[in-house]
């Protein structure tokens, strides 16, 4: 399965969008405020799902998390980017 797919189906079940769908998610629209309307609270839980998923984990502090939570596009690449093999 394609990463940008795990990474909808992934903020979908973390943060229990029941009325989105992960095929109706915009791999480059913004996932805070305006797009999918994500607060800081919800960085943090999906944060968290994305090493338990994947092993990735993202720092709280990283000068970079604004880009990489800035769309499903970047997220997926972050994880590709540091997954282990």
């Amino acid at each position: 399965m394609e990463l940008e797919q795990q990474v909808k189906e992934l903020i979908v079940e973390a943060l229990m969008l029941d009325d989105v769908r992960p095929e109706n998610i915009d791999a480059e629209a913004p996932l805070f405020v305006t797009g999918l309307g994500l607060d800081s609270i919800d960085a943090l839980e999906l944060a968290m799902a994305v090493d338990k998923k994947f092993g990735v984990r993202i720092r709280a502090d990283d000068d970079q998390n604004k880009h990489i939570f800035s769309s499903v596009r970047n997220l997926a690449a972050y994880v590709a980017q540091h997954r282990s093999k």
